[in-house]
C-alpha cells in the first residue's frame, strides 16, 4: 500500500531525485521519530545532511496543488462511501519569531489564548471506514496582505489576498466539490455557523449542513424570533430525546436533543438543533438547513462526526509531523503539509483496509493508525543504524550550530555598533 500511495505522485515529479526525497520524506513522517524535521529524517532514511529534503520543500519543481489533488483521490478510494461528511476546522502551530509565513499574535485554540501562532483551515473527509484530510488553506492576517514587502520575503503570491477562515473554508468545500467529491453534509464550529455567504454556497449546491452558532443569535421561528437559549427554555420534556452523538474514548456520548423549525420563507429546511449536556445542563446549539427533510438521528450524528477533526489533528500531529514543520516560506509550508497529510491518510487507509478484510478477533480493538504507524516503522522501514553514519550526522551537526551561532553574535554586534 505504501508503494501505491508513492506511485499515485511519482509522474508529480520531473526528476527522479525529487522524487526519491519525497519518498524518504514520507517515510520519515510515518516513522516513530520524536521529531520530525529535514534534519531528524534526514539522519533516519540515511541522509548526511538535510540539504536534499530542504531542496524538495523550498527549490525542487513540483506543484503542491496537484499532489493535494491526488491526496484527495487516494482518501476517496479507500475510505469513500455514501453519508460522507465534510468537517472544517482551523488549529493553530505555536512559532517564534515574525519571519514564518502567517504567524502573529493571534488566538488559537492549540494553546486556548492569544500566542505568537500560524493558523490554517482543514478540511476532513469522515465515513464509518475513517477519516483523513483532504486540503488545508494558510490563514494570513490583515498585517501580512497588508505588507507587500513581508509577503514578497516569504515567497507569497501577489495576487494572494485576505480571506476570512469561512472564506477559505467555502473554497475548499468548493473545490472538493466541483472535483466530485460526493459528501451530502457539512459541519463545522461557530466560526463557520456564524458566516452568512458560506451557508448560502452550501444551499445553493444542495448540500446540507450543521454548523454550531452563539446562543446570542437569532433565529425566526413561526412565533416570532428568539435567541437559541430562549426557545430551549421553553420547550416541553417530550421534544427532549436522549441520542447518541458517536462512539468515545469512554463510550457513547450520550446528550439530550432537540429540534426547532426555523426560517420558514425560504427553499428547503430548516432548524435550530439543541443539545444539552445531562450532566451539567450546558447548551450548545446548531444552525441546521437541508435540501429534504431529515430526521433528528441524521442531524445529531452529523453534529457528532465534527469531533473526527480534533481526532485527525491530534493523530497527524503526533504520528506524521503536521506542526513539526521548521519552514518559513509559502511553497515550503504547502508542501510539507500536504505530504504530511498524504502521510496520515496512508496510515487511516490501511487501517480501513485491515478493519474491512481483516476484522478484529472478538476480546480485541481494531487496528489504530497509532499501531498500523508502529507496525509499518518497526517491521517495513530499516533505518540507518550504522555507526560511522550516525558520527557524521552528529559532525555536521554541530558544524551547522557553530556557523548559526557566529551568525547570531555577529548580527548582535552590527545592531550595537
Amino acid at each position: 500500500m505504501f508503494d501505491e500511495l508513492t506511485g499515485r505522485i511519482a509522474g508529480r515529479f520531473a526528476r527522479i531525485e525529487p522524487r526519491r526525497r519525497a519518498e524518504k520524506l514520507l517515510l520519515g513522517l510515518v516513522s516513530e521519530l520524536p521529531r520530525k524535521n529535514c534534519w531528524t529524517i534526514a539522519e533516519h532514511v540515511g541522509d548526511v545532511t538535510p540539504d536534499g529534503l530542504q531542496h524538495l520543500l523550498a527549490r525542487a519543481v513540483w506543484d503542491a496543488d496537484v499532489v493535494r489533488d491526488d491526496l484527495r483521490a487516494y482518501v476517496l478510494d479507500h475510505l469513500g462511501a455514501q453519508n460522507a461528511i465534510l468537517v472544517i476546522d482551523e488549529t493553530g502551530d505555536l512559532k517564534k519569531g515574525t519571519r514564518t509565513v502567517g504567524v502573529q499574535r493571534q488566538y488559537t485554540g492549540t494553546a486556548g489564548r492569544i500566542e505568537n501562532s500560524q493558523v490554517a483551515v482543514y478540511l476532513t473527509y469522515a465515513t464509518s471506514a475513517g477519516h483523513a484530510f483532504l486540503d488545508r488553506a494558510l490563514y494570513l492576517p490583515k498585517s501580512w496582505t497588508d505588507d507587500a514587502e513581508r509577503c514578497a520575503a516569504a515567497g507569497i503570491d501577489e495576487n494572494v489576498q485576505f480571506a476570512t477562515k469561512p472564506a477559505l473554508a467555502t473554497t475548499m468545500i468548493t473545490r472538493a466539490l466541483d472535483a466530485g467529491v460526493d459528501a451530502p453534509w457539512v459541519t463545522g464550529d461557530e466560526v463557520y455557523g456564524a458566516d452568512p455567504r458560506l451557508r448560502t454556497a452550501l444551499e445553493a449546491r444542495g448540500v446540507g449542513y450543521v454548523l454550531a452558532m452563539g446562543r446570542d443569535c437569532r433565529v425566526t421561528t413561526a412565533a416570532g424570533k428568539f435567541r437559541p437559549d430562549e426557545l430551549a427554555t421553553r420547550l416541553p420534556k417530550r421534544l427532549w430525546q436522549r441520542l447518541s452523538a458517536g462512539a468515545g474514548a469512554k463510550g457513547h456520548r450520550y446528550y439530550d436533543w432537540a429540534l426547532v423549525d426555523i426560517d420558514p420563507e425560504p427553499a428547503g429546511h430548516r432548524w435550530l438543533l439543541i443539545r444539552r449536556n445531562r450532566s451539567t445542563q450546558e447548551l450548545a446549539f446548531y444552525r441546521c438547513y437541508a435540501p429534504s427533510p431529515a430526521s433528528l438521528p441524521t442531524l445529531v450524528r452529523v453534529a457528532g462526526t465534527r469531533w473526527c477533526v480534533e481526532e485527525s489533528f491530534q493523530a497527524s500531529k503526533g504520528l506524521t509531523g503536521l506542526d513539526q514543520h521548521q519552514v518559513r516560506r509559502w511553497d515550503s509550508w504547502h508542501r510539507w503539509t500536504v505530504l504530511a497529510m498524504l502521510a496520515f491518510a496512508f496510515l487511516a487507509a490501511v487501517a480501513a483496509t485491515e478493519r474491512a478484510h481483516n476484522p478484529a478477533p472478538i476480546g480485541w480493538i481494531s487496528l489504530t493508525c497509532n499501531e498500523i504507524q508502529h507496525l509499518f516503522a518497526t517491521i517495513v522501514v530499516t533505518p540507518a543504524r550504522n555507526t560511522a553514519h550516525r558520527l557524521r550526522c552528529t559532525n555536521w551537526r554541530r558544524r551547522r550550530q557553530y556557523q548559526a551561532r557566529q551568525a547570531h553574535y555577529q548580527r548582535q554586534s552590527t545592531y550595537q555598533s
